[in-house]
């Protein structure tokens, strides 16, 4: 007698036409209740983060951090460099000439918001992830070129197999696959 493991899904993957489909079917698959979800797009779809129902993103919070941080810095270690560490008195003007030390703090501010741009962003993406579930699935390399993909996790609360299924393909979805671990 031969035991049979069925291979746990990661959840569904359903194709689209096009932007307007895949738009159609992330309001609907949020209006459900479903909240584990994720679309995939050859370019950018202006309101599709709003149709997922995804929070807003914290990386300008972080950019901001970044620049103040920077700011302050760089005005802080000139001040410390010409005032405290080593005060030279040119020509009578005084030890912390803060008008001159105006570009060189712009500069750190703009170093240190870029940074926070690209490691918050990094970071917040769970970047790198060479492998994803999705991968899996041999339709999901047109996602790159013409595919229109909306993806439901099997960890959803809401998610049960064959009305998920079903759901997915009322909404006009070319192909609804299994997406495996």
């Amino acid at each position: 007698m031969t035991l049979k493991l069925e291979t746990p899904i990661y959840g569904l993957l359903a194709e689209f036409d096009g932007e307007h489909e895949l738009m159609h079917a992330a309001e609907q698959v949020r209006d459900a209740g479903y909240r584990k979800i994720d679309a995939y797009t050859p370019v950018p779809v202006h309101g599709l983060s709003e149709a997922l129902g995804l929070p807003r993103s914290r990386v300008p919070l972080i950019v901001l951090c970044g620049g103040l941080i920077g700011g302050t810095t760089g005005l802080l270690l000139q001040y410390w460099t010409m005032a405290k560490a080593y005060p030279l008195n040119v020509a009578g003007r005084p030890l912390a000439a803060w008008p001159s030390f105006i570009p060189p703090a712009f500069e750190m501010t703009i170093l240190f918001a870029s940074f926070g741009a690209v490691f918050g962003w990094i970071l917040l993406n769970s970047l790198p992830q060479p492998y994803h579930p999705v991968f899996n699935v041999k339709r999901f390399e047109r996602a790159t070129t013409d595919g229109w993909f909306l993806s439901i996790e099997a960890s959803d609360p809401k998610f049960e197999y064959g009305e998920t299924r079903q759901f997915l393909a009322s909404l006009g979805a070319k192909e609804v696959s299994d997406v495996e671990h």
